[in-house]
């Protein structure tokens, strides 16, 4: 799958809980998910190169991408499609020499500046504008609101930029709306579709909201 085509992009934990994380990720890629991040901080290395095993064997299956988080040497390793990192990870120089030159690479951003930033970047792929609402899975992270959103947007299209961006932080079905009102056509989400009584049915309602790629 090419990364500009993806609209829904999925972090996910180990779902040790539930211990469902194989049959998890067949729903929400059956459902239309696009790019599935593994991101858990609970779990070790090994544990979470075994579990990309998996996420690698689900997505190629269904012909989608999947995402490493913040460590570099686990997407090396793990020999991951797409890679990507915070504002206070490994600078995205040091990632692109790090990790195979076909590995897509994304950023958050929390501020015009980190937009402007990321628009300029040499070697990026995408990013991400929030979180537009406080969320628990970024405790402590305060909430940028749709402004950002709209800012990017605008930035986007003043540039003519083609640069993938996703609005992320909170989104569900309840509000999805008013993140593509403020310019949004890409998401990531998290407990829309991990909370979901039915992953699939979920993912396939978040991408309904979605408008098409232009």
């Amino acid at each position: 799958m090419r990364f500009d085509h993806a609209r829904l992009y999925l972090c996910t934990d180990a779902r040790i809980r539930q211990g469902d994380f194989a049959d998890f990720l067949d729903a929400a890629f059956s459902g239309g998910v696009d790019i599935i991040q593994l991101r858990d901080k609970s779990i070790e290395a090994a544990q979470e190169l075994e579990l990309l095993e998996t996420l690698r064997s689900v997505a190629e299956r269904h012909g989608r991408l999947w995402a490493v988080n913040d460590r570099a040497d686990i997407a090396v390793l793990s020999q991951a499609p797409v890679f990507h990192i915070g504002q206070l990870d490994l600078p995205l120089a040091s990632a692109r020499r790090l990790v195979d030159p076909s590995t897509s690479i994304g950023m958050s951003s929390h501020s015009p500046e980190q937009i402007e930033a990321a628009l300029a970047a040499s070697g990026l792929d995408y990013f991400c504008v929030g979180p537009v609402w406080a969320t628990p899975t970024k405790p402590g992270r305060a909430a940028v609101g749709l402004e950002l959103v709209r800012y990017a947007a605008e930035r986007v299209r003043t540039d003519e930029s083609t640069l993938p961006w996703f609005a992320i932080g909170g989104i569900d079905l309840g509000n999805i709306s008013q993140v593509v009102d403020a310019g949004a056509s890409r998401v990531v989400v998290v407990r829309a579709i991990t909370e979901a009584a039915d992953p699939a049915e979920a993912a396939r309602s978040i991408l309904a909201a979605l408008p098409p790629l232009g």
